[in-house]
């Protein structure tokens, strides 16, 4: 026993003596407490084995303190294999338990196995596997582990923890588990103190009402607030909302979206396009504007709807859409224009407000104020309305230089599968007609006046006028009805506002709209560089959502960043 203490005490001597001679080199391991010595050549060659017996073996090595029960020491490699009841204590905050532990003094790097755990404050790591970089002070698996801290258990096939920052970079099904919320992910970062997350491949976060999908984004765990800028949907209130950059907060229950946005109602099947869109669950409401279009779908054909400005506000079955400003409607074989559209789902009524003007094929209408409205059940349109000074007017297909005109105070039409077949002018009626035979040879204009006039419509085009009520009038011929005589008081031709395909309800400043730039797109933002700012200034917003310059970041990727704030960047 006496030999075993005298060859101990060389043993500890001569490293002391060797570890002062040259601070310069690698410092070597440290025996604080051996216990039994022993040797094995067979087995471990040149190496010191050391076992516990009231107090556990212990070693230290640059700040860093291990225990275990058996410790083999291979002291001219400057490393050491330790077994049975592994703990490692870094500072007072890093703790890492194992029941195996291999440690390379030289490169400061411990690999652990068996029932890894390490815990670093609030935050623990369970796997089976772990290699721990001291050097770089990171700690890294590769076949699976669970994170759990306050607010979150987190499980990857891989991850890297780097302990400064209190971040880990979770790779391959990575998964967050939290009572509100789950969220999947390819590849993930996240900060342990701020509680945020950083999405790089493509994640779908699923929340009690509201599913989120993204191939880069950010997400702040604690509140349940974030945005994703590639390739982002978010199924929120009977909604799909689709943009280049999409903002969410369940709070305020708010979402918002920035350029090349679609918003869906899943119930209703109505579409809304722009560049800038809100949604506010609380008030059942969508906010469009910049190039912002509305399209639903009337008998297998698409209206379109435009304004400036457009608003969804109600329930499912009592939307109400607003088009304010420059609005503007277009299906097929019908178009309008005038200052606003205000469209009603309960009631099927359309209403195109302030100088209105309808395309009918290629019949004009125009009054105070237009009324179109549609079967609720069937979704087909049933009957137009043109109210105080209704004026219709065409130009004479065939001879191409006059225009067919009739005018009243009010104006009544009738829709059958879809198409204009009956309208009625009521209360001082007037109408200038271009009339010819069969030859298309021009037999006169009728002019008349009286109390009602119907008129019958066939493939969009007038198919016969019927004269009710002490009609007054009489056909002229062409030489002897002067030009001035042959439009009616009030005549407007607006032909050439007539929109002629979907496109054309959007003005110059529409098509000319210039995008707004994503932020951090050309200028990536240093994301440790942010979370540690916020760590200071804990009410700032994060700014970027650029991952870590690290090897496990993925070069392919463009670098893009964002406002958590306000997606829409430096525009509204």
């Amino acid at each position: 026993m006496l030999r075993r203490i005298l060859i101990f005490f060389f043993i500890t001597g001569f490293f002391f003596g060797w570890a002062q001679e040259d601070s310069t080199e690698v410092k070597q391991i440290n025996i604080v407490h051996g216990a039994n010595f022993t040797k094995d050549e067979e087995r471990f060659p040149g190496a010191f084995i050391f076992s516990k017996d009231d107090k556990q073996v212990q070693f230290e090595h640059e700040g860093a303190d291990l225990w275990c029960d058996i410790a083999i020491h291979f002291q001219k490699e400057n490393r050491l294999r330790a077994i049975g009841n592994v703990r490692v204590q870094q500072g007072d905050s890093v703790t890492m338990t194992s029941g195996k532990v291999n440690y390379d003094g030289n490169i400061k790097l411990a690999k652990a196995y068996e029932n890894v755990v390490l815990t670093n404050t609030s935050m623990t790591l369970q796997t089976d596997t772990l290699r721990w970089d001291r050097e770089n002070q990171q700690a890294y698996y590769q076949d699976f582990g669970t994170v759990v801290d306050s607010a979150n258990t987190l499980t990857s096939e891989i991850g890297r923890y780097f302990m400064e920052l209190k971040k880990f970079q979770f790779l391959d099904s990575v998964h967050i588990d939290n009572p509100q919320y789950i969220l999947d992910s390819e590849q993930l970062d996240y900060y342990t103190t701020s509680k945020n997350a950083y999405m790089y491949g493509p994640s779908t976060i699923t929340g009690e009402t509201y599913k989120i999908y993204c191939e880069r984004g950010f997400y702040d765990t604690k509140i349940e607030s974030g945005y994703g800028i590639k390739n982002t949907r978010i199924d929120y209130n009977n909604r799909i909302i689709e943009g280049d950059s999409v903002y969410f907060d369940k709070a305020t229950e708010f979402a918002s979206a920035t350029n090349n946005i679609k918003v869906t109602d899943t119930i209703n099947k109505g579409v809304i396009r722009a560049h800038y869109a809100e949604v506010h669950k609380a008030k059942d409401s969508v906010f469009a504007t910049k190039r912002a279009v509305s399209i639903s779908l009337v008998e297998q054909d698409s209206l379109y709807m435009h304004g400036d400005t457009l608003m969804v506000t109600g329930k499912s079955d009592q939307r109400i859409l607003r088009a304010f400003r420059n609005a503007k409607m277009f299906k097929t074989d019908m178009s309008g224009k005038c200052d606003s559209i205000h469209f009603e789902q309960r009631t099927g009524l359309t209403q195109l407000v302030r100088n209105p003007v309808l395309w009918n094929g290629e019949n004009q209408m125009t009054g105070d104020s237009i009324h179109i409205l549609s079967d609720v059940k069937t979704e087909k349109l049933d009957s137009l309305k043109v109210l105080e000074n209704a004026f219709v007017v065409s130009l004479d297909s065939i001879g191409k230089t006059g225009y067919n005109q009739a005018k009243g105070v009010d104006l009544y039409g009738k829709f059958i599968d879809n198409e204009l077949k009956i309208v009625d002018l009521v209360k001082n009626t007037e109408v200038i007609y271009y009339m010819y035979n069969d030859d298309q040879e021009l037999i006169g204009i009728d002019k008349t006046i009286c109390s009602a006039i119907r008129i019958t419509f066939a493939n969009n085009d007038v198919e016969d006028l019927t004269f009710i009520t002490n009609p007054d009038g009489d056909i002229f011929p062409e030489s002897e009805l002067p030009e001035e005589s042959r439009k009616l008081n009030g005549f407007i031709w607006r032909g050439d506002e007539r929109l002629m395909t979907k496109d054309d309800i959007f003005d110059e400043d529409d098509n000319n709209i210039e995008l707004v730039i994503i932020r951090g797109i050309e200028n990536p933002i240093d994301i440790d560089a942010e979370e540690d700012e916020k760590s200071k200034n804990p009410g700032d917003p994060v700014n970027g959502i650029e991952p870590a310059n690290d090897k496990a970041r993925d070069p392919t990727e463009e670098a893009t960043t964002q406002k958590t704030k306000s997606p829409q960047s430096d525009e509204k």
